[in-house]
């Protein structure tokens, strides 16, 4: 089996006990003057991901988006699709997200179906992932567009269940979401409920507007922290969780 370098540095990052950021680029959201800021800020800095995309993609700049982020750093460029339409052989790899936490056959393996022969011809690093959208306060744009319901957000035990699955299928990630414009972010008992009960890379997102919601998620055990709306509205916050991840990994060389 090929061995992808991008899903690697999900692997050896949690090997390690070291700590990632991803920071979510909606096409529809960000101009080039708004993507520009946000690239110059992670040159100064380091992110470890951009993720690209998300729940209803409605213009064409996504590709524009992609090349200007190929053209200008060195971050790897992780597609995080809705829908089979969304792919792009200038990223680096995709999330070939499964969504576990819902019903419907479309996002457990539909549009998989119908995006497997463009796939396999793109060279995209696949990163299949256990998509977990988690019931945060309010509907969100993933849950309306999925058709499913989210789970339940005191229910820990019903979560790690879930991610428990998602792994014993062969899933190589899970990711818990609680969907862009979250009033509220994922419970540190939930994520800390998916840690212990999975082993793969655990990636977190949702409702992260501050750095101590972040601070309470790593240390609950999240590996990859997902920022996107709050960073759209304040850019300024990129900088304060670079500096937070950096001070939990220089913590580990202590």
């Amino acid at each position: 089996m090929r061995l992808d370098p991008l899903y690697d540095t999900f692997v050896t990052r949690r090997l390690r006990g070291q700590k990632a950021l991803a920071v979510l680029l909606d096409p529809d959201q960000l101009d080039q003057a708004g993507c520009e800021r946000l690239l110059t800020l992670s040159e100064q800095h380091p992110i470890d991901y951009f993720f690209v995309g998300g729940s209803l993609v409605t213009t064409t700049h996504q590709a524009t988006l992609i090349r200007f982020i190929k053209h200008r750093s060195p971050v790897p460029v992780v597609l995080f699709p809705s829908h089979s339409l969304h792919l792009d052989a200038q990223a680096d790899g995709i999330l070939l997200l499964s969504l576990i936490s819902g019903r419907n056959p479309e996002f457990l393996i539909g549009q998989h179906i119908i995006a497997a022969p463009a796939l396999r011809q793109s060279g995209l690093q696949i990163l299949p992932t256990g998509y977990m959208l988690v019931d945060t306060g309010r509907q969100t744009t993933a849950s309306y567009m999925s058709g499913t319901t989210p789970l339940p957000y005191d229910k820990p035990a019903i979560a790690a269940c879930t991610a428990m699955a998602g792994e014993q299928l062969g899933l190589r990630l899970i990711f818990l979401d609680g969907g862009s414009g979250a009033l509220h972010p994922i419970t540190p008992a939930m994520i800390s409920a998916v840690r212990t009960a999975v082993d793969v890379p655990l990636i977190v997102g949702g409702g992260i507007n501050t750095t101590e919601k972040a601070h309470a998620a790593f240390t609950a055990g999240a590996d990859v922290l997902v920022v996107g709306n709050q960073i759209e509205k304040d850019p300024g916050f990129l900088v304060e969780m670079a500096q937070l991840v950096h001070s939990f990994n220089a913590a580990l060389a202590e």
